[in-house]
């Protein structure tokens, strides 16, 4: 049997740079991205780790205007709703933040997850059945470095109601929106997270966020 690839430390180092260079990109410049391009990266995606194979990412790329509307219209919404609950400041801070590229990204990826899927045929979620929607995020960030490695940026947008969506999707209704996508390639580049640049929220260390028992 194989030992399977090595991989040398010029590799992790640039396994490194990939890591912390995989940005939630707003700001896209909207020049198309190529098919091949788009398409190898779904086909990484697709290889991504699952719950008892089961392989429950679904990736719907919405290339209607009037879908795409109905999803702006719905950020439009909650982004409202979402400012409200914050305060003087705050609630400042949050209206100055760029939230989205739904305008300008020449892609929209929406994923989601097919939870009726008999893939897999149960294994692994029977006690844990939110298994099957943790095996999209791991395909979504696998997505996610593969794009990042062809210069392509991913913004994942999170201020949608997802019953609202997943109406305008027209997709079967056992499956639940993950994430909806903006994908093209960035009109800036920085070394710090958005969030983090605009004053929003730093960066915890990792000994904040790791714990031994």
């Amino acid at each position: 049997m194989s030992g399977g690839p090595a991989f040398d430390a010029a590799f992790r180092d640039r396994l490194a740079a990939l890591v912390a260079w995989r940005r939630d990109v707003r700001r896209f410049r909207t020049d198309p991205v190529p098919e091949a391009a788009l398409r190898e990266c779904l086909a990484l995606a697709c290889l991504s780790p699952s719950v008892g194979n089961s392989q429950p990412w679904r990736f719907v790329r919405v290339a209607s205007p009037a879908r795409r509307r109905a999803v702006l219209d719905s950020f439009s919404r909650c982004n409202g709703a979402a400012s409200a609950r914050y305060a003087d400041e705050r609630a400042a801070a949050y209206r100055r933040l760029k939230l989205e590229g739904l305008r300008e990204a020449p892609v929209h990826l929406a994923v989601l997850c097919d939870e009726a899927t008999e893939a897999g045929h149960g294994l692994g979620r029977a006690t844990m059945p939110e298994m099957l929607r943790y095996s999209v995020v791991t395909a979504i960030h696998t997505f996610w470095l593969a794009a990042r490695a062809r210069g392509i940026g991913v913004g994942w947008v999170s201020i949608l109601d997802p019953a609202e969506t997943i109406a305008a999707l027209a997709v079967p209704e056992t499956w639940r929106l993950i994430a909806y996508l903006c994908v093209g390639y960035p009109a800036e580049a920085h070394d710090d997270p958005e969030l983090v640049r605009h004053g929003w929220q730093a960066r915890l260390a990792p000994g904040a966020l790791i714990v031994e028992r």
